[in-house]
């Protein structure tokens, strides 16, 4: 029998007043953390799990650029929490020469 595909709930919003923080909850009830990869880019996620025959799979925009090697994640009881801090708005803008 092929494994059932399941898009995980997902909820993600900005965990501060001052919008510098995403933070990003996955609903996997029952996956144990060893069976969870979980991918972050500037301005994607991507989300896979296993749990005996079901598969959580999900691939999903964020709203704006956030810097990957600075997220942090943690499993408890079924939640993938992650958070991860924006990206500044001209963090890697480069210096244009007018002629």
């Amino acid at each position: 029998m092929a494994n059932q595909k399941i898009t995980p709930n997902v909820c993600a919003y900005p965990s501060d007043d001052e919008h510098n923080q995403l933070h990003i909850e996955i609903e996997l009830p029952g996956v144990k953390k060893e069976d969870i990869k979980f991918k972050l880019h500037e301005d994607s996620f991507y989300i896979h799990a296993t749990k005996g025959d079901i598969e959580y799979v999900g691939s999903y925009a964020v709203c704006c650029p956030v810097k990957p090697a600075r997220a942090k994640a943690k499993y408890e009881e079924g939640l993938l929490i992650v958070d991860v801090p924006y990206k500044e708005p001209f963090e890697d803008a480069v210096d244009v020469a007018i002629e």
